[in-house]
């Protein structure tokens, strides 16, 4: 009898295992995220307030560093003349996904700001902009593995980050944590490649080919339930891309539209970018 009631009492936990299980899967799905790979989810976002170009989706890309790591690699530590796409970057790299690593000057090759990692320092020179993506912590064990940081945060010196964070990507500003709008209401609006982290320390790679002004975008970007705190502009116009590949789902994303420079939507192929972040799984975390 006692042993039959400890068979009873295992089958009631796994019956429980089972339904909290099956309860998380619904609650997940009726989100709108979808998982394609341990901590990997992505979902699309529908404008609340559409652009007058394309189809007013925004595409979400969500990691959970502790399960996925991010590179920062250009073609200045690769030691080539020619620029790639983020598709071309991924599959020499073997990355799974992948996006623009942000704006570059006109030699076309180096990184406007801060950009350095263990394996090479394409850009040691800090500029103006407020926001350094940091990951990779020198202890994982005391500090988040990805952080966005505002420079112009209370206590927050650059100097610290480079101590504490083997790499450091610095771009301009989006989104102030916890969640505040920075650029004001302009005219000009672009197809949009940008890098996110949410409440719970998430990396988010957003993208858009549908052109917003960056105040719109912001808007949208904190009104759509994802809980983003921080954000950093990565690249805009045709230039603007994600590359996605997880075991048979193959993405790839591109731009087109930039207010003075292309104004449609008719681009139709990914534009070579120097510099580029890619996300990989960890083999232990």
């Amino acid at each position: 009898m006692p042993y039959r009631r400890h068979r009873r009492s295992l089958f009631a936990l796994f019956l429980a295992f089972l339904l909290s299980f099956a309860s998380l899967r619904a609650v997940h799905a009726a989100s709108g995220w979808k998982t394609i790979a341990p901590g990997m989810d992505y979902k699309y976002i529908l404008a609340k307030n559409p652009s007058t170009v394309g189809d007013s989706r925004i595409f979400i890309l969500r990691m959970d560093p502790n399960l996925w790591r991010l590179e920062a690699v250009g073609i200045s530590q690769t030691g080539e003349s020619a620029s790639h796409t983020a598709r071309d970057w991924s599959q020499h790299h073997k990355f799974s996904a992948a996006i623009n690593a942000g704006m570059f000057a006109t030699d076309m090759k180096t990184h406007l700001g801060y950009m350095g990692s263990p394996a090479h320092v394409s850009n040691a020179k800090t500029n103006a902009y407020q926001s350094v993506a940091a990951f990779e912590p020198r202890d994982s064990q005391s500090i988040p593995k990805f952080h966005i940081f505002d420079l112009d945060a209370p206590a927050t010196q650059f100097a610290n980050i480079q101590k504490d964070y083997k790499s450091a990507l610095q771009n301009l500003r989006l989104v102030k944590r916890p969640g505040l709008n920075q650029w004001p209401q302009q005219t000009r609006m672009w197809s949009e490649a940008a890098l996110g982290e949410d409440e719970a320390g998430r990396i988010l790679f957003i993208y858009s080919r549908s052109p917003f002004s960056m105040h719109d975008l912001n808007n949208e970007l904190l009104n759509a339930g994802i809980g983003l705190v921080a954000a950093q502009h990565l690249e805009g116009g045709p230039e603007a891309q994600l590359y996605l590949h997880v075991g048979d789902l193959d993405m790839e994303m591109y731009g087109s539209y930039e207010t003075g420079f292309k104004e449609n939507d008719a681009n139709s192929a990914a534009w070579p970018v120097p510099n580029i972040l890619g996300a990989r799984p960890r083999t232990s975390h």
